[in-house]
């Protein structure tokens, strides 16, 4: 069978960079830029986008053009003779499920706000306990959650189920412009409300007194390196998938450039729309999680026409997390139709179906299975799903494809500069052959190793 082609470039360039547009970059990028400095974390996080992202990036995306396949599939077709790179691929795979499992649950979270601020269930009668009391009696539901997460996948495999072209790409690329118009609209709206002048201010003059402030130096750097690192999505073979879909006509580090431009511009947008509302109303940006279910939610309720810019918001943030819901799916599919040879409708079917019963735990975590805190009080299976994707999944798998890509017993360095560089655009540096070979891991082990101390300390 002829394997699917993406029918654009702006196809795949929206694609790729829906599935790195999430959560990562309109509540986590705002809330750790307000922890650890405003705009002077904001410069050295974009060096580290540079130094980490493009060259893993670039890897990840020629692996899967090169193999033609899901990242299994491409490893197992690439990999030379008697070695056993291929078995990196489950793995990858297995990070798939996880990331879905909770983020799934997330997404029906979004959806539920999005609701209830367009239907008047959140309104500005609200007081800031009435917020969090909401968001608590959403968490304490089982029943109300697993509603909004089953609306969520269903929305997901709706979409996957109908194809590649005519699914995946053409409304993943609707639902991405309309993102874009979404929240420049609800930043000029940010920074002309009253008193927002210092959270602007916070947000664009670099201090750089700022990084060690309460924090300091060496814990703002690991900040930025993870978020920069994290944001992307890289290691589980989401970024292959497209690859594998693209054509040869222009090459992979120029189309990777602009992938993290458009990732770039939703991270920086959010934090236009954030911390200007957040200090025209007096609320703390730095926040932490709580940020984007308790503490955007107060500013909305205290805005004239706070329902309907409740409802802008929210409605973008669904469609960042559905364009990276549909993209690991997409992932999942072509991974069990490549390898098991299935259709693409049972495909979607099957994980359709595992995916609501693995999310389940997520649910209960918050409720019936609140006694269960993996790393102290105040976590819980939420919490060991984020941290088993992106504390060990994603930086370890990252870096197999940065040695399969460099090394002389995996594909090559060779092999990785030939595919990167075939069609226009801008060519990878080959210069870089020792940068990636030897200090990029350290950088990753590094992030690693910190993100794992950072959780179990």
């Amino acid at each position: 069978m002829e394997r699917e082609r993406l029918s654009s470039r702006l196809g795949f360039i929206l694609l790729s960079a829906g599935c790195a547009i999430g959560l990562g970059n309109v509540w986590r990028f705002p809330y750790i830029t307000g922890r650890y400095g405003g705009a002077a974390f904001v410069l050295i996080y974009l060096i580290f986008l540079l130094l980490i992202g493009l060259p893993v990036m670039t890897m990840e995306f020629a692996i899967g053009r090169a193999g033609r396949k899901n990242i299994a599939g491409a490893l197992k077709t690439l990999e030379p003779r008697g070695t056993k790179w291929h078995l990196i691929g489950p793995a990858a795979v297995a990070g798939n499920y996880i990331l879905l499992m909770f983020y799934s649950v997330l997404t029906g979270w979004l959806i539920y706000y999005f609701v209830s601020f367009l239907t008047g269930g959140i309104s500005s009668s609200f007081t800031t306990a009435d917020v969090s009391t909401f968001f608590g009696a959403l968490t304490a539901d089982p029943l109300l959650q697993i509603v909004y997460m089953a609306i969520a996948l269903l929305l997901t495999a709706g979409i996957v189920i109908i194809g590649l072209k005519n699914g995946v790409e053409k409304i993943t690329k609707v639902m991405m412009m309309i993102l874009f118009v979404l929240m420049f609209i609800l930043a000029i709206h940010s920074c002309l409300l009253p008193d927002s002048r210092e959270g602007l201010l916070f947000y664009i003059r670099p201090d750089f007194g700022n990084l060690v402030h309460e924090y300091g130096l060496s814990e703002s750097i690991f900040a930025a390196m993870g978020q920069a690192f994290f944001t992307l999505s890289l290691g589980i073979g989401a970024m292959a998938i497209f690859g594998s879909y693209f054509s040869n006509e222009h090459t992979l580090g120029g189309e990777t450039i602009k992938i993290i431009c458009l990732d770039t511009t939703v991270a920086l947008l959010s934090g236009f729309i954030i911390f200007p509302a957040c200090s025209a109303f007096g609320v703390e940006a730095g926040t932490g999680p709580a940020l984007l279910f308790v503490s955007l939610p107060n500013v909305f309720t205290r805005m004239p026409a706070g329902n309907i810019w409740g409802a802008f918001f929210f409605l973008a943030m669904i469609f960042a997390a559905l364009s990276t819901l549909i993209a690991v799916f997409e992932n999942i599919v072509s991974y069990w139709m490549d390898n098991r040879g299935w259709t693409r409708k049972n495909a979607v079917i099957l994980n359709f179906i595992l995916l609501f019963f693995l999310s389940i735990p997520c649910v209960l975590g918050f409720n019936v299975l609140s006694g269960f805190q993996p790393f102290g009080e105040g976590t819980g299976v939420l919490d060991l799903e984020d941290f088993l994707v992106s504390n060990l999944i994603l930086p370890l798998g990252s870096m197999a494809f940065v040695f399969f890509c460099t090394m002389k017993k995996g594909w090559g360095w060779k092999n990785f500069i030939d595919e990167a560089d075939i069609g226009n655009g801008f060519k990878f540096p080959a210069w870089l052959r020792v940068y990636c070979s030897y200090i990029l891991p350290v950088i990753i082990l590094i992030v690693t190793i910190n993100g794992i101390y950072g959780v179990l300390s």
